[in-house]
Parts: structure tokens; C-alpha cells; sequence
């Protein structure tokens, strides 16, 4: 099987290229645009920082283990690597959960959108993610130093995670269970039950809509976004129970189900937040809004000399009837000239 690692490691890097690609190109068009500092983008530059610093916190680690052998981890690096983990998922949990909000004051409450969610409401809002999950997760920290460790010290998966530590322990580690099941139950399915409960009541606004494309449209937005939620939440609660009560589950099983939600949504969320939204397709690709542009000026154009050749021989038809022939006439002129400027 090792002989098998450089191939395996492929897929994952090919991955983690794409969504340091795509992350970065979300960020860099919402910073450099200002059209773009609208609370939706703001959130989503929230969700891409998230997504790049998720993968980041276990892919390098993993494809030095496939391709170079690296299996060491020191102590404290390991737990700092625990720690980052399990912190940005919380995290990335909670914008997503400001995000599913966002877009219900937009559709349900769209009058008072601005009021609601300014700068400064989403300055707190982000900065109140990031210190919830702090907090929640620097407990783990100091249930895994009280613990003893006499046995070995080869932790069965592909990087370091609160329960994968704490097995190795030759201590009861109940603490941890009933702490570590706390937090996702508590916090992490919370956040499960808002989203839902958000979509819920957006998916009932879109029924009330009057045009069935629109409501088509909503409904394949929404869709995507909650197929992509999904991925990030089912093999996050997968991992977490296998390590308390799936003890028939077989190993490679749960390590590639517990990889899914820290690299499969960083790469699918550019596409599905981003790439998916019309404002900023138009900033990766404005060629053909361009060519589009273009074309119409085009068009139009002709449409208006072709107007101006009409009226002219209107002018034509009655230069020799009407009382005011004269000033017709030179009307006439006037826009035969203008004609041959255009």
C-alpha cells in the first residue's frame, strides 16, 4: 500500500491547487472591486479565508506523509495542528451560518437589508465567529495535556484531531467524549438546525413568487448551496460518532469520509458561492459582457440610421406639398449629412 502513496497524494494535491486557486481568486476579485463590498461578497471573502486556511492546516502535512514519508509529528505540533482544525471548523460552521442569515433578511426582509447588515454588523458578526470557535475548542487543548501517554504514540489517521489524541491516552478520556460530543451536539448542531430553519422559510418566499423561472432559479441556487452544506456538515458528524460508538467502521473508511469536509468544500464553495453569482462572473470574464455591449451599440446604431433614412424620405414625399417646404427640406439635408458622418 505504501508503494501506492505518490498515486493516492495526486488527487488530494490536485485538490488542494484548486482550492487555493479558487479561494484566492474570490478574494481578489471582492478586495480589488468596490462594486463588490456588499455584505453577500464580505461574507463570502469570510467563507473563502476560512476555506484556505481549513485545507491548509492538513493537506501539506498529508502529501509529505504520502510522498515523502514524514510520519513524525512533535507533540505540540500535533496539537497545534488539533487545535487549527477543529477551530476553522467552527468557524467556517458559523459563517455559514451568518451566510444562510444574509440571504434570508435579503429575500424575506429585503426592505430593511441595509439597516440590518451594514459594515460594522458584519465586522462583528465575523469577528464573533472566529472568537466562538476559539473558545469552544481551546478546552480540547487542556483536556489533552492532563492526559497521560505510556503506550504508543501512532495516531491512525492522516492528521491530528481532539479524539484521535486522546485514544492514546492510558487515562479515562471521558471528559473529552462527553466534552467533544457537547460541542458538536450543542454548537455544531445548532448552527445545522438555524441554516435549515433559514432555507426553510427562504424555500417558502421563493414559493410565493410569481414567475416560475424565477422560482426555478432560486430553487437551483439554494439547492446547490445546501448540497454543498451538506458535505461539509455529514462527514464532519460521521467522524465525530465513529470515534465514540463506530468501532466496526473500517479504518480507511472513516480517514477518507473525515478528509471530505476539510478539502472537498473549499474546492466546491468558489464555485458555488462564487462562480455561480452573476457579479462576480462578470469580474473573471468581462470579455464577452464587452462583446455583448458591443454588439448592442451596434445594433442600435443601425437601428437609428435607419430611422433617419425613413424620416428623410418622408421629407421627400412631401417637400412639394407642405407649407413649410422649405424649412423640411433642410431638415432633410441636415440628417442626409449627419447620415454620412455616422
Amino acid at each position: 500500500m505504501q508503494d501506492q502513496h505518490v498515486w493516492v497524494a495526486i488527487p488530494f494535491c490536485s485538490m488542494y491547487i484548486l482550492a487555493l486557486v479558487g479561494n484566492g481568486t474570490i478574494l481578489y476579485i471582492i478586495m480589488t472591486d468596490r462594486t463588490l463590498h456588499e455584505p453577500m461578497y464580505l461574507f463570502l471573502c469570510l467563507l473563502s479565508i476560512t476555506d484556505l486556511v481549513l485545507c491548509s492546516t492538513t493537506l501539506p502535512k498529508m502529501l509529505t506523509i504520502f510522498w515523502f514519508r514524514s510520519h513524525v509529528i512533535s507533540y505540540h505540533g500535533c496539537l497545534t495542528q488539533m487545535f487549527f482544525v477543529h477551530t476553522v471548523f467552527a468557524t467556517e460552521s458559523a459563517v455559514l451560518l451568518a451566510m444562510a442569515f444574509d440571504r434570508y433578511v435579503a429575500i424575506c426582509r429585503p426592505l430593511h437589508y441595509t439597516s440590518i447588515l451594514n459594515a460594522a454588523v458584519i465586522g462583528k458578526i465575523g469577528l464573533a465567529c472566529v472568537v466562538r470557535g476559539f473558545l469552544f475548542v481551546f478546552p480540547f487543548v487542556i483536556l489533552i495535556e492532563r492526559l497521560p501517554f505510556c503506550g504508543h504514540h501512532i495516531i491512525p489517521h492522516t492528521y491530528c484531531e481532539h479524539m484521535g489524541i486522546a485514544k492514546l491516552a492510558c487515562a479515562s478520556i471521558k471528559p473529552n467524549t462527553i466534552y467533544g460530543l457537547t460541542v458538536a451536539l450543542s454548537v455544531t448542531g445548532m448552527d445545522v438546525v438555524l441554516i435549515a430553519t433559514s432555507y426553510t422559510l427562504i424555500l417558502q418566499a421563493v414559493l410565493r413568487l410569481p414567475s416560475k423561472d424565477a422560482q426555478f432559479r432560486a430553487f437551483s441556487t439554494c439547492g446547490a448551496h445546501i448540497c454543498v452544506i451538506l458535505v461539509f456538515y455529514i462527514p464532519a458528524f460521521f467522524s465525530f460518532f465513529t470515534h465514540r460508538f463506530g468501532h466496526q467502521v473500517p479504518p480507511h473508511v472513516h480517514i477518507v469520509l473525515a478528509n471530505l469536509y476539510l478539502l472537498v468544500p473549499p474546492v466546491l464553495n468558489p464555485l458555488v458561492y462564487g462562480i455561480n453569482t452573476k457579479q462576480i462572473r462578470k469580474s473573471i470574464n468581462p470579455r464577452p459582457e464587452k462583446a455583448v455591449r458591443a454588439h448592442e451599440l451596434l445594433d442600435l446604431a443601425l437601428d437609428f440610421k435607419e430611422m433617419k433614412m425613413t424620416a428623410v424620405a418622408y421629407c421627400e414625399k412631401f417637400r412639394s406639398t407642405d407649407i413649410n417646404g422649405k424649412a423640411i427640406a433642410q431638415l432633410s439635408q441636415g440628417m442626409t449629412s449627419k447620415d454620412e458622418n455616422l
